[in-house]
């Protein structure tokens, strides 16, 4: 598949730009790490990872990679996983000191702990970041940043309150082009923007399965499953799989609303808001014969944000003419400016209706972004200065909101108007009640 393959290279390449960023020591006094007051003075930051698949493999390669850094457990439901992963970091460190877990809550709540990575399945973000955070761990969360927008308020206020760092995984961020972008927008170079065009994947998958046999015994199914509703289980739903049924994930577009979506929001200095309207389009299921997923094929909803700003976000196959005609690649982000002004940009490139509009000289009173491309390299340096990451915890709830309303507006073919500083839908209250979820069970998120 196209999407999965620019991903895996796009992987590559940001784990290969830690180059010369890791050469830097730390020098960490005990105040800055997330572990108890008392903790002695260190130079060193203990990580634990939370969730050992594909994604957490490459997060793992890239932390251990940093002086000052050591990765002391690991977590996950599958113990064949668990195992590689554990190999991994102990022939790196040529010891066999890592420690395992098949419960997250005893790997949070470990004193040695500073921070910790969370790579697990979507439904699973909130809950583990919560803990996290109540816990005094500084925290680097895939993106999207929950599965539910209640549940990302829930995060923010933990981290707020319990005063963590907090890196969401939104690494287009770190990436030169992207900052080039999101400066030129947001200190007017295109005029005031008064369009905006997001393109995310197309659908990803679709199976018909005849049986569900039982899970492996490696496999604990059960916590796997976890706060989510029941779902019987099949091999080809879970792992990298999973993001194609809804309980866990949100297909393509939860899976890229927080790339995508996120650079608008960082280009408009949108990361403490939201849009006031939103209206569904379409939401659509595959032609395929199909039982084993239940994300949309197609979708397509409207946004209009405070100013008069409107965003367009939808699949890619159904993106207009001047989107196709400006796009270097199948995704992106387009902003439409004053005076025909538009600029593209995309992990393939960035291009704009006048070239020279790249090479604009700032102003030494423009807003700039720090510099460097390594997105845990950013968060690792803010555990150490405590300054705000690049892409922090209010910036990641806020472009995956984008998503989560969404998906609501889709499904029910709907139109409504969005308080974005109390967070509740105004002209229609009784969906409110589906901006978060009923947890399995006796999962329940601790304030």
């Amino acid at each position: 598949m196209k999407t999965k393959q620019k991903l895996d290279m796009s992987r590559r390449v940001f784990l290969g730009s830690v180059g010369a960023a890791l050469a830097a020591p730390y020098i960490i006094p005990s105040a800055a790490l997330g572990a108890d007051d008392n903790t002695a003075p260190s130079n060193r930051i203990n990580i634990g990872v939370v969730g050992t698949g594909s994604q957490a493999k490459g997060l793992t390669e890239n932390a251990i990679k940093h002086k000052n850094v050591r990765v002391v457990a690991l977590c996950d439901v599958d113990k064949n996983r668990l195992a590689n992963a554990k190999k991994l970091v102990d022939d790196f460190y040529g010891n066999q000191d890592c420690a395992t877990h098949s419960d997250f809550r005893e790997l949070v709540s470990r004193k040695d702990i500073d921070a910790v990575i969370v790579a697990t399945p979507d439904h699973w973000h909130a809950l583990v970041c919560v803990e996290a955070a109540r816990h005094g761990k500084d925290i680097y969360c895939e993106k999207p940043l929950t599965w539910s927008l209640g549940e990302g308020k829930a995060v923010v206020k933990a981290v707020q309150e319990n005063k963590r760092v907090f890196q969401v995984g939104s690494m287009q961020r770190s990436d030169g082009k992207f900052k080039l972008a999101s400066e030129l927008v947001r200190n007017g170079y295109l005029g005031d923007i008064k369009h905006i065009i997001v393109s995310l994947p197309d659908f990803g998958n679709a199976i018909w399965a005849d049986e569900f046999p039982a899970p492996p015994p490696e496999l604990d199914w059960e916590f796997y499953v976890g706060p989510a509703e029941w779902t019987p289980f099949h091999p080809k739903r879970y792992h990298w799989e999973w993001r194609w049924w809804m309980a866990f994930g949100g297909g393509q577009m939860m899976d890229w609303i927080g790339h995508h979506a996120d650079i608008a929001h960082m280009a408009m200095g949108w990361d403490h808001t939201g849009p006031r309207e939103v209206e569904g389009v379409r939401w659509e299921p595959g032609k395929q014969r199909n039982n084993l997923y239940d994300a949309p094929a197609r979708y397509m909803f409207n946004c209009k944000y405070e100013g008069g700003t409107t965003m367009m976000v939808a699949n890619a196959g159904d993106m207009p003419k001047e989107f196709k005609e400006a796009a270097t690649g199948d995704l992106g982000t387009m902003f439409f400016g004053e005076r025909g002004k538009w600029l593209y940009v995309d992990r393939s490139g960035i291009k704009a209706s006048d070239p020279a509009l790249l090479k604009t000289p700032f102003r030494k009173h423009d807003f700039r972004f720090r510099r460097g491309h390594n997105h845990m390299s950013d968060f690792l340096n803010c555990i150490v200065s405590r300054e705000e990451c690049i892409a922090p915890v209010n910036a990641g709830h806020r472009s995956a909101s984008v998503g989560h309303l969404g998906k609501i507006a889709c499904m029910l073919g709907a139109k409504f108007k969005w308080n974005p500083k109390k967070e509740r839908i105004e002209d229609n209250p009784a969906l409110n009640g589906l901006l978060t979820r009923k947890y399995r069970g006796d999962w329940k998120l601790e304030g």
